[in-house]
């Protein structure tokens, strides 16, 4: 078994949001992000993995396939299609969320 403790030592850039690995394996992959106030994870999609995200802090918009920004916050779980476009921003705070990804990124 193997843990995590997805708020301890969380690492900002100030450049672009930041995607930490938190684990990465043939069967999918946990990514920890962290934007600064502002920042934004243009639109892309995942076309091979449902895309499942958590917040765990700050509040942010997020657009799904419509393109209509939402605001969420902490304890938010987001679920977005294979290939659904989506969109995160940053708001006033920094923002945390996990991201969850079924499969390996290389093919």
């Amino acid at each position: 078994m193997r843990t995590f403790q997805p708020l301890e030592n969380v690492e900002y850039h100030d450049a672009n949001p930041y995607a930490y690995p938190l684990q990465v394996d043939e069967h999918g992959r946990i990514l920890r992000f962290a934007l600064k106030p502002g920042q934004v994870v243009r639109e892309h999609n995942a076309p091979h993995s449902p895309v499942y995200l958590f917040v765990l802090e700050g509040t942010g918009l997020f657009a799904g396939g419509d393109g209509v920004e939402r605001e969420f916050g902490p304890f938010t779980l987001l679920t977005f299609e294979p290939g659904e476009q989506h969109e995160i921003r940053a708001q006033k705070e920094e923002l945390v969320f996990l991201a969850f990804l079924h499969g390996s990124p290389i093919p």
